[in-house]
């Protein structure tokens, strides 16, 4: 099988036959393979066996025929290695043992160590890097979004804690940015160099900010994580996660190839907000899955009619799949776009002529 390179193509703003497709989470719950898979090993006893967190990430492709693979891990995985102890509780989320509550605690983080401590996952993007006929995305956790976890030592609504050390000790907060801006940049660094083809940065609760507060307290760790990336010959995503489409005109500066965009934006919109400097990706809402079928295609065909105006579009969900959703829709979905998008693509160069 010829090896599929759309995803990339569409990342950098170039023409592509039909849309790529990805989706958000797609080695997940939905699943009912890997729910039993679940039934045996937890999210991280999966991540340390590199071959079965590789046929994780292997599953969606064959099922679905998505255009790209995303790397079956977590966003907390390298948080181990700075030397914060944690675990993924069901039906919660990351849970911290040691949360971050002063500058003593900022001071006491390591610098990360992927050839020690995330040798494993590396092993699983070697592995995948043989296996793929598909570009791999690799990813990692954005700082805020990863400080909010460290801080308020589990999943927030509010985010007290940690807008309390942004206003109250920005030293602190700053100091913690940089380290956490550091640990990304050598781990993306270290996914590349083993066979990622792309990579994301999950900023999934950036949305929790005000604009302003934004541009200060977070975007230039963003910048400079992206700036400190840029060698890279990838496309290099930032997914700045539900309710950020006020955020958007911020990211100008921002050396990323595509952003991701929630369903409250819609592409043309979100294109507007970004200066039509980047790719974009997204974004329909992920529990119109739950609707009929001919209501799913309703809501993808605007979605994609609204995509292939400007190059550089992947279609996606504006954030992750959910246990509840359908596989067998998830497919047709992915068959439909591909379908709808090559016979819109196509009308519209005959059209152009």
């Amino acid at each position: 099988m010829a090896y599929n390179d759309s995803f990339i193509k569409a990342g950098f703003k170039q023409h592509v036959d039909r849309l790529p497709v990805w989706y958000m989470r797609q080695a997940g719950r939905y699943d009912p393979e890997y729910r039993k898979i679940k039934e045996k090993y937890t999210l991280l006893e999966i991540c340390k066996q590199p071959e079965l967190a590789a046929e994780v990430t292997l599953m969606p492709v064959r099922k679905l025929g998505v255009d790209a693979a995303i790397l079956y891990s977590d966003i907390m995985n390298p948080v181990a290695s700075l030397g914060i102890d944690f675990d993924i509780v069901k039906n919660i989320g990351p849970v911290i043992d040691n949360p971050i509550r002063s500058a003593a605690d900022v001071d006491r983080l390591r610098p990360i160590d992927v050839d020690q401590d995330l040798s494993h996952i590396m092993e699983t993007i070697r592995i995948l890097d043989k296996e793929l006929q598909v570009p791999l995305i690799t990813f990692a956790g954005a700082p805020f979004t990863i400080a909010s976890y460290l801080i308020e030592g589990r999943p927030s609504k509010g985010y007290i804690r940690t807008k309390e050390m942004m206003y109250s000790e920005p030293a602190t907060w700053f100091k913690l940015m940089d380290k956490l801006g550091d640990m990304v940049i050598t781990y993306v660094r270290h996914q590349i160099a083993n066979g990622g083809k792309a990579f994301q940065i999950f900023d999934s609760w950036v949305g929790a900010l005000a604009p302003e507060d934004f541009k200060y307290y977070v975007l230039p760790t963003i910048t400079r994580i992206f700036d400190e990336l840029s060698d890279l010959d990838v496309p290099k995503i930032y997914f700045p996660g539900v309710s950020s489409g006020e955020l958007l005109p911020t990211l100008h500066g921002v050396k990323a190839n595509i952003i991701g965009l929630d369903w409250r934006v819609s592409i043309p919109e979100g294109r507007v907000r970004l200066g039509d400097k980047f790719a974009v990706q997204g974004n329909l809402d992920p529990y119109i899955l739950t609707a009929p079928m001919d209501v799913i295609k309703k809501y993808a065909k605007e979605i994609i009619d609204q995509g292939i105006q400007k190059p550089g579009y992947i279609f996606n969900l504006g954030h992750g799949l959910f246990p509840e959703a359908s596989l067998e829709k998830l497919k047709e979905l992915t068959d439909y776009v591909h379908e709808y998008s090559e016979q819109a693509i196509s009308a519209q160069k005959v059209h152009l002529k």
